[in-house]
């Protein structure tokens, strides 16, 4: 690798890493409407916090009767621990800042995701989020779809087996200088088959709301799947440098069930 190479790859690097602390996207629903809950919250949010940075994932509840919340924490797979650290404390913080006296709320950012809620929702498919995508279109849309559509097969089936914990992400060459990169995750409490079902509903959905186009993230409460023409999980592949200055995206949020 060339000196140039280098300094670009470490500059793409240094970017990559510098998140924002505010989130892709969040949801809050229903009043806080004691005492008791709120605190409840505060320590679920510790024992979230601290499980998530050991362990990549925790479902956990806290409180009893009426005011025990539940809760769930994830990273995604490919992040460091350190880089998992620092995104769930930003989600907790971020969640009571903008939720502070909600009882169900959903939080997403690039490299982690948290909830929590009055209702038992372990193992439930949630297809509830927002979908994110590239206003740019594709220049050879066959070509692409056809190359899109057998790498989310690919790492789809990667991620409902039980030894991936959910995860699946790979990579297909469209061109000689044209490289399409694509990650799926479910959450950890899920079945293989419930994490099967979420990521065929949102993969159903590409046709509809990013077809065609340049790059699509799919945010759902279950499940997440992402592509992009330029690396986005890691390791980095420093082959594939590209200026994304340019792009712009749209949300659609999903329908609530």
């Amino acid at each position: 690798m060339s000196l140039q190479v280098k300094i670009l790859f470490l500059f793409f690097l240094s970017i990559h890493l510098s998140e924002s602390t505010d989130p892709t996207y969040y949801s809050c629903n229903g009043n806080s409407n004691t005492t008791q809950k709120s605190r409840n919250i505060n320590y679920l949010l510790t024992e979230l916090v601290s499980n998530t940075i050991q362990n990549g994932f925790i479902s956990t509840s806290y409180g009893t009767g009426s005011d025990q919340i539940y809760g769930l924490a994830q990273c995604r797979g490919d992040v460091s621990k350190n880089d998992c650290s620092i995104c769930i404390k930003d989600a907790a913080e971020s969640a009571r800042k903008l939720c502070p006296n909600q009882v169900e709320v959903k939080i997403w950012y690039d490299y982690c995701f948290l909830r929590y809620d009055t209702l038992k929702f372990f193992g439930q498919v949630d297809t509830s989020g927002l979908y994110l995508y590239n206003v740019q279109n594709v220049t050879d849309a066959d070509v692409f779809n056809k190359k899109l559509g057998s790498l989310i097969d690919q790492i789809d089936s990667e991620a409902i087996k039980s030894a991936n914990e959910g995860l699946g992400k790979g990579k297909s060459k469209i061109s000689e200088f044209l490289t399409l990169y694509a990650l799926v995750q479910c959450t950890r409490d899920l079945s293989s088959l419930s994490c099967a079902q979420c990521l065929a509903i949102a993969i159903e959905n590409f046709s509809g709301i990013c077809n065609d186009k340049k790059g699509c993230r799919v945010l759902y409460g279950s499940c997440y799947v992402r592509y992009e023409l330029y690396p986005f999980y890691f390791p980095l592949d420093s082959n594939e440098i590209l200026d994304r200055s340019f792009e712009k995206y749209k949300s659609v949020v999903a329908f609530e069930p």
